[in-house]
């Protein structure tokens, strides 16, 4: 491969979009990538005006995300894309993302990965079968103080783990706002663009993620209740559940869009048997450290000698500048550039590099949501074990 930025595709993130504007400051952080093509939106008109916003050349500008893989493909490999950004609705993830494998374009796709698990599964063996890179973008796993986290649990420093709390709470559909249009909770509550789960798809897939990260250990069974609140609406905007982790690791799991005056509020505890930490997405960059012999200690991020290679390798700035949402994401895509890179060069990729999920992941938060579904409506049946 030369020496030269990767090139990215995009399918969705025009100039009506929620997400895409993030993607796109987050993809170009570091340098390493530029956009060359896309198609922005399911309106062509749309997408051709976002394209051409962006300073696309016309012919780099699609229509449908179809005739963008079946001409970029025709193109020589000094032009044509390297991979493809997917930022849609939960239901058109799957088809961009299948399409994009078998033409040989690497996929970074947001969160849930896909509409089902039978899609998620379809995925994994596509991916394993080509050998290209899927990224996905659970954001949270990006802050530093998060992978600080990781790291010091995988060292051992709080003992045997014991007990998570995570909690993802919002307040934004407290009412149907869905109903007045203009904003982004028209598919998000839509079981036919969303899927089976509403609040458990959008947030709680987050703060499971965010547990079995920090952790390592993964949720093997649970027990849950999900509601309606808001009056007619078909879909859960609540959910909690119990969960048993491996090595006997007990936890709860709380996700909430009715949370009145809350925001984006995602919050993590972990305790083991010599103490705990805790994290805040609100207050992104202090990492508390709880001691069952010494007085609380905070941690603060930035380029400082308290915290760890892995958290430095992702933090951009000096202590005292927070490193927010767009930052996290950012490391996301700068891990899978980096990857990427590597691979094309025929090189091996280290673990700072791979330190971003993939494909395996998509399955497993795939799992979660079938899992949390089926344990939630179920008042006959107290555990749920893991789908799989």
């Amino acid at each position: 491969m030369t020496n030269r930025k990767l090139r990215m595709g995009m399918v969705g993130g025009g100039s009506d979009a929620f997400i895409g504007a993030i993607h796109r400051c987050a993809a170009f952080m570091d340098n390493q990538i530029e956009l060359v093509c896309g198609c922005f939106s399911v309106n062509p008109d749309i997408s051709m005006s976002s394209g051409r916003s962006y300073y696309l050349p016309e012919d780099r500008i699609y229509k449908t995300y179809q005739e963008m893989f079946e001409h970029e493909v025709t193109l020589p490999e000094g032009e044509r894309m390297d991979f493809v950004t997917i930022v849609t609705p939960n239901k058109w993830h799957f088809e961009p993302a299948m399409m994009a494998l078998e033409r040989g374009f690497h996929v970074v796709v947001d969160k849930p990965m896909t509409f089902s698990l039978e899609e998620a599964k379809l995925l994994q063996q596509k991916v394993e079968e080509t050998g290209l890179i899927l990224a996905l973008t659970h954001v949270y796993t990006g802050y530093p103080a998060v992978k600080e986290a990781k790291d010091r649990v995988a060292k051992g420093e709080f003992g045997k783990l014991r007990r998570v709390f995570v909690e993802y709470t919002q307040g934004w559909l407290s009412e149907r706002i869905e109903l007045q249009g203009g904003n982004n909770a028209g598919w998000r509550t839509d079981p036919k663009r969303s899927g089976k789960a509403g609040a458990v798809g959008d947030i709680g897939t987050h703060a499971w993620h965010l547990s079995e990260y920090i952790t390592g250990l993964k949720v093997t069974e649970m027990c849950a209740d999900l509601k309606a609140f808001a009056p007619g609406r078909p879909i859960d905007d609540d959910g909690a559940a119990f969960l048993k982790y491996e090595k006997g690791v007990t936890g709860v799991l709380t996700c909430t869009q009715i949370a009145a005056g809350e925001e984006n509020n995602i919050r993590i505890r972990v305790y083991g048997e010599k103490g705990g930490l805790e994290w805040r997405q609100e207050e992104p960059n202090s990492l508390y450290l709880k001691w069952i012999d010494k007085p609380k200690e905070i941690i603060r991020m930035g380029n400082n000698g308290y915290i760890g290679d892995i958290a430095k390798y992702n933090t951009r700035t000096p202590g005292g500048h927070p490193e927010g949402f767009i930052e996290s994401f950012a490391n996301i895509y700068r891990n899978f550039a980096t990857t990427l890179r590597t691979v094309k060069n025929g090189e091996k990729p280290t673990g700072k590099m791979l330190d971003f999920p993939n494909v395996y992941e998509g399955v497993r938060g795939m799992q979660f949501i079938e899992t949390m579904v089926e344990a939630g409506y179920n008042d006959k049946q107290k555990w749920q074990k893991w789908i799989e």
